[in-house]
């Protein structure tokens, strides 16, 4: 071997222990996170779903496996799929509505000059807000007595509206509740949407004669705000599957079950029942219903157009 040759061989030895090296040394400084990752996230959840197969009752001190016992439970609780159903109404109204109406309204406030801070600092401020406290404000606001939008209603000379006593209409009462809470965080994601949008797109558009309102919504606007919409639209069905605060201060699920929520069922099922099991294979499934539909999306997400 010559001296080039073996030169050449001891650089490149060096090099692989310089780069094994470094490996060794991000994965030291990677080990802090990804320990507390374990504990945080990953034990929980791992441990919840090994009660979900057991009795367990909290506080007991003796308990037994139960295989799939509660998740067979589950599938013949009626509760449980009323829970499923008000759910799925619930985020239906809530992320179709807030996904639109914060999308107007980002439209709206876009061009708004001056004034856009105020707005956005206008519509943001129901989401710095607890839901518990708007749940109280909001309980008083549509109250059937002595609420000022029923005040409002029996001066117009209609009939007072019992929001959260109707069976039929409970549920739509938390759902506008939910938007009002959304619709402002979403209105600032599409902002940052269409401040990315190029300005030449829009005079592209008229000169091909699309210089109306909606024309320019759907031809130019909605479509290159597709990566937004589909991140505003993950985020607010996560977000309004979560649906607890409102329920817990205002109906306790009533009247009749028709604001019963799988959280607060599984609330229920944890705190009031000390159904600890049960309780689990709820949160199992809340777990996977999740998942499933985040990987829809994202799947859905993969025909849209990134600029």
């Amino acid at each position: 071997m010559t001296s080039f040759q073996t030169s050449q061989a001891n650089r490149h030895g060096r090099g692989s222990r310089q780069k094994t090296r470094g490996v060794n040394l991000a994965y030291l400084f990677a080990l802090p996170a990804a320990a507390l990752l374990i504990v945080v996230v990953l034990a929980p959840i791992a441990i919840v779903i090994a009660i979900s197969f057991t009795d367990y009752s909290l506080g007991a001190t003796e308990w037994s496996g139960v295989g799939m016992h509660n998740y067979g439970e589950l599938l013949h609780d009626k509760n449980f799929v009323n829970a499923l159903s008000n759910t799925a109404l619930y985020v239906a109204v809530v992320v179709s509505m807030s996904v639109l109406l914060g999308l107007l309204l980002a439209i709206l406030v876009h061009d708004t000059g001056r004034l856009r801070r105020v707005y956005e600092i206008i519509f943001f401020l129901p989401v710095a807000s607890t839901m518990v406290a708007l749940g109280l404000v909001w309980k008083f606001m549509l109250h059937n007595r002595i609420g000022p939008v029923n005040e409002i209603v029996a001066a117009l000379g209609f009939p007072r509206i019992d929001f959260f006593n109707n069976p039929s209409i409970a549920i739509f009462a938390l759902a506008a509740i939910g938007v009002w809470h959304l619709v402002g965080f979403n209105m600032i994601l599409f902002l940052a949407g269409l401040t990315g949008i190029p300005r030449d797109l829009y005079q592209a558009a008229a000169v091909d004669g699309a210089d109306g309102f909606w024309d320019r919504l759907f031809r130019v606007t909605w479509p290159m705000l597709g990566p937004t919409t589909i991140f505003v639209t993950i985020t607010s069905t996560i977000t309004a599957f979560q649906i607890f605060d409102t329920v817990a201060v205002i109906t306790h699920g009533g009247p009749g079950g028709s604001t019963e929520v799988i959280l607060y069922q599984l609330y229920q099922a944890s705190f009031q029942y000390f159904e600890t099991g049960y309780a689990s294979a709820l949160t199992v499934v809340f777990l996977i219903i999740m998942m499933a539909i985040s990987l829809v999306q994202i799947f859905a997400a993969r025909g849209v157009h990134y600029s």
